[in-house]
């Protein structure tokens, strides 16, 4: 295809420079991408589409109208981070969880970080994640968030920064396995071309980091994977990764805790011991017993099983208080206390709201920000100021005069774009990217993530909830000549 109209100005782009030739490592791309035609690319992409509907691969948008299911939206055209780069990213994706698993553990137990003043004890005693109920708990390992997934985000200086961490019940990395399937499917020449590092041994990895909180020591512990059920958003992942474990998926009504405090799960042959529960259920529907009592999604007692160490929970609950963007913008602060290191991954620049001269610099600049409240997720609710009209900027205004201690804000990051087949163009369209860290016995980041491209020109949302969509992402050391 012709890439001569491939407009650059005033973007970063992470396959052409501005003068449309191949950033350093990536020509065989450029090279691919020149000589395919729009029938070929065409076809490649119908039978990726094919491929999706033939397997499922789908999710839920929830709506006003009901709950819809969509085919995964997936682009053919994979995304390339060299590996010198994605070292660094690696290493400091670690420092980060690492950091936020000291911050968890030292709030729900001694508070050091507050007693020393290097975190506001105001902000704990209003997060809306943060359980009484854990108080004193240590988990096995001081491991709390065991699977993350954090948002990277490329500016218009080539820089990546973090831009959020996810800690509750991390979802997308099924999507991330799927879309280099099909990318294997639609462009297996270039896999002959590149040494692209392999995401294959994710699940491996996955199970040996839950069978490290097991209570028992046993070579294959019993791990169950606890869905709410066909109607979540992310049922298509729960049932992938459970295949995928050799674990059984499970509801809270096929789980059981007994009069030993251990958890069973409902047999035809009886009822046999859990383990491990890979839980995917929001924590205030986790324990009828201890949270919400008319949730029929969690399981009596399961929290009490927990806290006695008679069985392991990923991610264990209350993690989320590390989940609240205002609690992100002290990450870097916690990696400086906890591990006397400075930060390998800078944060995006963030305002907080709770603070006085920040809220009023907010205030008086909400064109040329970007506002979010801190509890939210999947993009929603957020204000993006330069596109906002006047009535939308009043409003968000008003929300955070009332609220300041909902709310953060950034400056607006210029996304960087990679090319997309968009209609019979190739095109650039923005990106972000989330790769998933595990921490038990060990660390282990994927190779590359999940990358969720802007389908529509220059919008800068890539929730696939708000019409995103996604492409697979290659960590590639070089090209085989």
């Amino acid at each position: 295809m012709n890439l001569d109209h491939y407009p650059t100005e005033g973007l970063y782009d992470e396959l052409l420079t501005p003068r449309l030739k191949s950033r350093g490592g990536l020509g065989r791309m450029l090279d691919t991408l020149k000589r395919l035609s729009y029938k070929e690319l065409d076809t490649r992409r119908r039978d990726a589409e094919h491929s999706i509907s033939t397997m499922g691969i789908t999710f839920t948008v929830y709506s006003e109208a009901g709950n819809i299911d969509r085919e995964w939206p997936y682009d053919v055209i994979p995304r390339i981070i060299l590996n010198t780069e994605w070292k660094r990213i690696e290493k400091g994706l670690i420092q980060r969880l690492a950091a936020l698993n000291l911050f968890v553990s030292d709030v729900y137990n001694e508070q050091r970080i507050i007693k020393d003043g290097k975190f506001p004890e105001y902000i704990l005693k209003t997060s809306k994640n943060y359980r009484r109920e854990c108080e004193g708990m240590k988990p096995l390992l001081g491991v709390w968030a065991h699977i993350c997934g954090t948002d990277l985000v490329r500016d218009s200086d080539g820089v990546m920064y973090v831009l959020e961490d996810n800690l509750r019940i991390p979802s997308g990395v099924s999507y991330m396995l799927e879309n280099r399937r099909l990318t294997k499917l639609t462009f297996p020449e270039l896999f002959e071309d590149y040494s692209i590092s392999h995401m294959d041994g994710y699940t491996m990895q996955l199970f040996e980091t839950l069978s490290s909180i097991t209570p028992r020591p046993l070579d294959y512990p019993e791990v169950v994977v606890l869905t709410p059920g066909i109607y979540n958003s992310a049922y298509f992942e729960h049932s992938f990764l459970a295949r995928q474990l050799g674990a059984e998926l499970v509801e809270g009504t096929d789980l059981v805790v007994a009069g030993d405090d251990c958890v069973y799960m409902k047999t035809i042959a009886g009822l046999a011991r859990v383990d491990v529960v890979y839980r995917r259920v929001d924590d205030l529907f986790l324990d009828p017993e201890v949270f919400r009592k008319d949730s029929l999604l969690g399981v009596p007692g399961i929290m009490r099983a927990w806290k006695k160490g008679k069985v392991g929970l990923a991610n264990a609950p209350g993690v989320g208080v590390a989940d609240d963007k205002l609690v992100y913008t002290y990450v870097p602060d916690m990696i400086r206390y906890y591990l006397d290191e400075e930060p390998l991954l800078p944060n995006v620049p963030s305002y907080r709201c709770n603070d006085d001269k920040q809220r009023r610099h907010v205030l008086a600049n909400l064109g040329r920000l970007v506002v979010k409240p801190v509890n939210e997720s999947g993009g929603y609710g957020i204000v993006i100021g330069p596109g906002a009209s006047k009535r939308e900027l009043a409003q968000a205004a008003d929300r955070v005069k009332a609220a300041p201690r909902d709310y953060i804000a950034q400056p607006v990051v210029n996304l960087s774009t990679v090319p997309t087949l968009c209609g019979e163009r190739i095109e650039p369209r923005h990106v972000d990217l989330r790769p998933f860290i595990l921490q038990g016995g060990h660390s282990y980041v994927t190779a590359g993530g999940l990358t969720r491209v802007a389908l529509v020109r220059d919008s800068l949302v890539v929730n696939s909830s708000q019409g995103g969509g996604s492409k697979d992402t290659w960590v590639i050391a070089g090209t085989r000549e």
